[in-house]
């Protein structure tokens, strides 16, 4: 008895033990076997099995007929038995010589349905929660996946939700789950505030953060919805912030939401500690490697004394040191930066030390989470694969490659011991994101070649068939313009980091209700990364292009120049269409700007040569650049400067000369305040701008926020001075009467409104022209698209 007793007790820990550790065990019940170390029994006995097989249970347990078990084999075969997910109840009971299995299988989900639900589609609700049609049913579960759909629509903004849930049975052990969901009110940010902040403004910090308040484009930016994920990655943009501007003593002390439940708003509060701001004193490497000299690679670093500390200038020099010495044969060295602060002179004094680092080996790369993406797209991005040396460095730049993509909403690359000591797993896992999307707008705008209100459409994905490759298609048209293309490109062509693409476009253009132009073309491209700032890409064009009057301004089928007057230049160029382009050209780009949707350091520059002539009716040579430099000129008040240069010119060669439409024509990109095609050589016999072959510009612009205006509005003003000169012509037909054809300058200068809209950046410009020609056609008020770069 006190044998029995003691397996009892034993028995009844592990019952205890077992429905702790398993969700949805209602009980467990052992009966003690009456031989307390070993015994035997004939046969095992499966009761209360509808569904599962006997024999199915029968080999989840290691007790045998005609061998010995323990009271661990019992234990055993209880664990393997509620592990399975199959059963809600497990009873083993010997009687006699049978071993009798007594089980409660889980009940089967027959269908799972959501009421109620309008802002997330069955689809997006059912991915979230564990219960499937045909799986088990548990109470645990029914519970954990209310939450979780509680869960889903806190991450749209939606925390007053309320999930019930319904059970339907229907019979033969089957159910029917049904959530019932009242969605709520959408739940806002009334406000965001720092608190600890001297160097910078509420304002600016808000501008860093993606968590925006509530404003009346919140529910097309979808940007005000708190959650504590955001919130943490929010407190991370704010110390790169502040390490990348000197404040490396910055620390977000606390950053919390509080929700006010009468009016369903949060009030965010982020207070910080700046701290003291520090430049860079002395900057130097050491080598522990007797064969790397440490002056000699003084050159990669990009921390310069007096400079003001720049925790991003600290990684790249690490960056380029590792690869330099790696390239170098010393595949493990490590490179590591030693900081000496000085609180009186607040400098911080750099030591790059670069030691041989202990030897460690890629064991394999174990990705997770990519249900869409393909592997190999996922590790073409790491420049270390299985077998290599291990490489802290270039760990983190592949995992900014994919963060890059924008495949994923979030990116963690981790490492786990390996078979052998210097073995090492990388483990990658990824939070995958939509990457199609479907855009439907119109807009309007006052210049360029289609002027005037527009409507466009188009489908994209950036992922497509988890391949990585980019997909577009779009149509759009206006007053006078209609507009048809597909892009294609595979961002790595024959393995390699060279992105290859093709273009294929229809446009339609209307000029002055006096002639059309209808061209259809496409493009063979391929861009390469030279250097992680400089890019170069290569192009082959081909185009055809149809020129034709407009029916008003024809008599019979022939032009009658009492309707419409047009240079004959033009009329040259329309007698001899269509025409047939076919070039080659080729752009290098430099960019070092520090964000591309929002831009305050840096510079952007292309330069671009195009050759035509390869076959086709167009031979020129023609070059074109642009740069833009920005700058903040006040951290306090968010002000920013910007100036931009640029230049072009044509040359023809052959008998034909340059065609009218191979010249160029001046734009808002040019010179604000002077209509699309507004300046420059001008035929006076048919009252036409006709273009020219060569141009400069230069412009000067300060940004700056609007204050009465809420930052999430992402609304900006401008002041801006604008020149530019467009000169000379090739232009020899019969009956032109050409003038304006030389060097003269254009001025002018105005006030903008810059608005990140949902749509993209738009512009609106007023701009008074401070000199200009007579022959010059003026436009002081411009709307549209605003193209930064």
């Amino acid at each position: 008895m006190k044998a029995a007793s003691k397996f009892a007790s034993a028995a009844s820990a592990v019952a205890l033990s077992a429905a702790l550790a398993i969700p949805g065990a209602v009980a467990v019940q052992f009966v003690a076997v009456s031989a307390a170390q070993a015994a035997v029994v004939n046969r095992v006995e499966v009761r209360g099995n509808q569904r599962v097989d006997a024999d199915t249970v029968r080999n989840y347990i290691t007790i045998k007929p005609g061998k010995s078990f323990s009271n661990t084999d019992i234990d055993d075969a209880v664990k393997a038995l509620f592990g399975s997910g199959l059963f809600s109840d497990v009873r083993i009971n010997q009687v006699g010589s049978t071993l009798v299995v007594q089980v409660s299988e889980y009940q089967v989900v027959n269908n799972v349905l959501f009421q109620g639900n309008k802002k997330l589609k069955d689809a997006a609700l059912g991915g979230a929660i564990q219960l499937k049609p045909r799986g088990a049913f548990s109470q645990a579960a029914l519970e954990a996946d209310a939450q979780s759909i509680k869960e889903a629509y806190k991450r749209v903004g939606r925390d007053d939700v309320t999930v019930g849930t319904k059970i339907m049975d229907l019979g033969e052990n089957r159910v029917n789950v049904v959530f019932e969901i009242n969605e709520g009110g959408r739940t806002k940010i009334a406000a965001i505030n720092f608190v600890g902040n001297d160097a910078y403004g509420d304002r600016r910090l808000a501008d860093i953060i993606s968590t925006k308040r509530s404003s009346f484009l919140s529910f097309m930016l979808r940007d005000d919805i708190y959650d504590e994920d955001r919130l943490r990655a929010d407190e991370e943009a704010l110390r790169r912030f502040y390490y990348n501007h000197g404040y490396a003593d910055f620390q977000v002390v606390s950053a919390f939401g509080e929700l006010d439940e009468a009016t369903n708003q949060y009030t965010i509060t982020i207070t910080v500690d700046e701290g003291q701001r520090y430049t860079f004193g002395d900057v130097s490497v050491e080598s522990s490697i007797p064969e790397v000299d440490g002056a000699s690679l003084q050159r990669l670093v990009e921390t310069r004394k007096g400079d003001v500390y720049n925790a991003k200038d600290v990684e790249d020099s690490i960056i380029a040191i590792t690869e330099n010495v790696a390239g170098a044969g010393y595949a493990f060295a490590k490179v590591t930066p030693r900081g000496d602060r000085n609180f009186e002179t607040r400098t911080i004094s750099v030591v790059y030390t670069v030691d041989q680092g202990a030897k460690a080996y890629v064991e394999r790369i174990e990705i997770r989470g990519n249900e869409r993406t393909r592997d190999f797209v996922i590790r073409r991005e790491f420049d270390v694969s299985e077998g290599d040396a291990f490489n802290q460095v270039l760990i983190q730049r592949a995992k900014k490659r994919l963060e890059a993509l924008n495949f994923f909403e979030r990116v963690e690359v981790s490492t786990a011991p390996g078979s052998q000591p210097d073995q090492v797993v990388l483990v990658v896992d990824l939070v995958e994101k939509s990457t199609g999307e479907f855009s439907i707008g119109a807009g309007y705008s006052t210049g360029g070649d289609n002027a005037g209100p527009s409507v466009e459409g188009s489908i994209t994905e950036r992922n497509f068939l988890g391949r990585g490759q980019f997909i577009k298609f779009s149509a759009g048209g206006g007053k006078n313009s209609r507009d048809y293309s597909f892009s294609f490109t595979e961002p790595y062509f024959l393995g390699r980091r060279i992105a290859a693409g093709f273009d294929v476009f229809r446009q339609t253009r209307k000029y002055d209700d006096k002639y059309q132009s209808d061209i259809t073309g496409g493009t063979i491209r391929f861009g390469l990364p030279i250097t992680n700032n400089i890019s170069t890409q290569l192009a082959y064009n081909i185009s055809q292009e149809k020129y034709e009057y407009d029916e008003d301004c024809l008599t019979g089928g022939v032009l009658n120049p009492a309707k419409c007057t047009i240079s004959p230049a033009i009329q040259d160029g329309i007698a001899n269409s269509p025409w047939i382009k076919s070039s080659v050209s080729g752009t290098l780009v430099y960019n070092t700007i520090d964000d591309m949707k929002n831009p305050r350091n840096g510079i952007y520059a292309n330069f671009t040569t195009e050759v035509a002539g390869l076959g086709g009716d167009a031979k020129f040579v023609k070059f074109t650049g642009r740069g833009s430099y920005y700058q903040t000129l006040s951290e306090e008040l968010d002000i920013v400067g910007l100036v931009s240069v640029g230049g072009g010119h044509i040359q023809g060669f052959g008998d034909d000369g340059l065609r009218v439409f191979d010249h160029f024509k001046s734009n808002d990109r040019m010179i604000r305040g002077f209509e699309y095609n507004g300046i420059g050589p001008y035929d006076k016999n048919g009252g036409d701008h006709i273009g020219g072959t060569t141009y400069f510009n230069a412009s000067a612009e300060a940004q700056f926020p609007i204050p009465i205006v809420p930052e999430s509005f992402g609304l900006r003003g401008a002041v801006f001075a604008d020149a530019a000169t467009l000169y000379g012509s090739k232009i020899n037909v019969a009956g032109t009467n050409i003038v304006s054809t030389d060097m003269e300058l254009r001025a002018s200068a105005g006030i903008g409104l810059l608005w990140a809209s949902p749509f993209g950046p738009l512009r609106i410009d007023y701009a008074i022209p401070l000199k200009k020609l007579d022959t010059d056609n003026t436009q002081e008020f411009n709307f549209g698209i605003s193209t930064r770069f």
